[in-house]
């Protein structure tokens, strides 16, 4: 009788037991539902196992295809890139209330995996945290102090076009490809600031540099490291992977020779240029006391490697864009000489001239609008939780700020997939400025060398079309002009010539 009731008794217990697993259970589910409810994330395509949403990404030219789905999706919404979770921020009102209204949530670096593995946390482009605020801090208030986009800046420029202009002359009005002259000439302006003097351009480390830089910034844009990027450990055996890291390793021995170089002749009374003022800094501190410093060598290295990366190929690339699309719309090309010649006449152009230029203003920003040459921005990362626009993003999210989408925003621009400088131009033939053009970005990672740029950018393409009138190779129409888009993280024109004929 007694087992009988121990039986019963363990029955009970069991079916209590369970009862109370299934209530639990329950529970856990609907508090999961609620709080998901809560905490609507941003739609998006549904994701296979692994490989996420890989299959639908042109893996050549991904802006593309996130631009694609933002029509779909919305201007906040989310793919995964493998296992990565990634909100994609797509038109303009949605990308500058996150960059500037959310500023410090938006604020972080996200660094992939081919940017940890070159530059280690260094630096100022790929990195996070007091380091990055100290050196970013420094790197702005010194390029200021060297006259970064003021007249200091003009005269180098202005310098470095006498030296174009000769190179381009050397042509002889025969086809040859832009991309060489204009890397060099944009390299030297940064590198003017950061070791204090120009290169010659026949100078073998300058070439060198110039010719590793351009080609990393190339790969690191390629498929195949964008497949390393989602899958680390699968693909770090790739070739452009090797060659990338075997480009940094050789770019940072150049360095560390120019900086030797830098020291040897260091005069603590005579600041020559950006590393000239960091190596006083850090003797300051090291003569202060100063341990754990963020001014050392590592730090050094990689920061002038990425202001002399960032510097000239962003400036080159869209110079490349204004000749190619001078020379695909001459009537546009021919206005602007003809402002030009009525403004400034034979004499040089200088910055004071812009705003007597609104034609020619407007040129090189529609240009920079329609090339579109850093269509994903660089990677951010949110900083912590965040509801935006009703939707829930977690601490350590990667976010792509969709750039194309501001500078092809249909909302913004009466014609955005076409070239028309009235887009800066009002009735009057007034330059006006737009709020949605964002090539630089904005908020906490706005690229810092943007005075800079675009000083450089007007004084350059003066200074060309008033000495050159620039054409497509014989037997090549304006119409024939190649304008596509080829790859890369920061996207030039396809391969092309052009000839460049004297105007004297």
């Amino acid at each position: 009788m007694g087992l009988f009731w121990d039986f019963t008794f363990f029955i009970l217990s069991s079916s209590t037991l369970g009862a109370a697993a299934l209530l639990l259970v329950l529970y856990l589910v609907s508090v999961i539902l609620i709080s998901k409810e809560k905490r609507k994330e941003p739609p998006g395509p549904r994701p296979l196992p692994l490989l996420g949403n890989l299959l639908q990404f042109d893996l050549k030219r991904p802006y593309k295809t996130l631009y694609t789905l933002s029509r779909k999706y919305g201007s906040v919404f989310t793919v995964h890139f493998g296992s990565s979770k990634v909100v994609v921020l797509a038109g303009y009102q949605t990308v500058r209330e996150a960059l500037v209204n959310y500023a410090e949530e938006f604020g972080e670096r996200n660094i992939s995996p081919i940017f940890y593995d070159v530059n280690r946390g260094h630096g100022i482009l790929f990195a996070n945290g007091a380091s990055w605020k100290e050196l970013r801090r420094f790197a702005l208030t010194t390029l200021k102090e060297f006259g970064m986009g003021k007249k200091h800046s003009q005269d180098k420029i202005l310098e470095e076009c006498g030296y174009l202009i000769q190179m381009i002359e050397a042509h002889k009005g025969e086809p040859f490809d832009t991309a060489l002259p204009m890397n060099y000439a944009t390299a030297n302006i940064i590198s003017s600031i950061v070791y204090g003097g120009r290169f010659d351009y026949d100078d073998p480390i300058f070439k060198n540099m110039l010719k590793r830089a351009n080609q990393t910034i190339y790969l690191t844009g390629s498929a195949s490291v964008q497949l390393y990027n989602m899958f680390p450990r699968l693909f770090r055996w790739i070739k452009n992977r090797r060659v990338v890291l075997k480009n940094v390793e050789m770019t940072v021995r150049d360095v560390k020779h120019l900086i030797k170089h830098l020291k040897d002749t260091l005069d603590p009374d005579m600041c020559q240029g950006f590393v000239d003022c960091f190596l006083i800094w850090k003797q300051k501190e090291v003569q202060s006391g100063v341990t754990d410093t963020h001014y050392n060598e590592e730090n050094l290295i990689f920061t002038v490697a990425n202001l002399f990366a960032a510097g000239t190929d962003t400036t080159a690339v869209t110079m490349r864009w204004c000749l190619l699309l001078m020379a695909k719309y001459p009537h546009i090309q021919e206005q602007v000489h003809k402002e030009l010649k009525q403004v400034v006449g034979s004499r040089q152009v200088c910055a004071d001239d812009r705003k007597s230029l609104p034609y020619t203003d407007a040129v090189i920003h529609e240009t920079q609008r329609l090339a579109d040459i850093v269509p994903m921005s660089l990677p951010h990362q949110t900083s912590c939780d965040i509801t935006f626009r009703g939707f829930f993003i977690r601490k350590g999210t990667i976010v792509f700020p969709l750039l194309t989408s501001v500078l092809y925003d249909e909302s913004e621009w009466e014609s955005p997939h076409t070239f028309n400088p009235s887009h800066f131009l009002n009735k009057e033939g007034k330059f006006v400025r737009k709020d949605a053009f964002m090539p630089f970005s904005a908020g906490r990672r706005m690229c810092l060398g943007e005075s800079l740029a675009k000083m450089e950018l007007f004084l350059f393409f003066t200074s060309l079309i008033q000495r050159f009138r620039f054409t497509p190779p014989p037997g090549i129409t304006e119409d024939e002009l190649d304008v596509t888009p080829a790859e890369g993280l920061i996207i030039p024109p396809s391969p092309h010539m052009l000839c460049a004929v004297s105007r004297q």
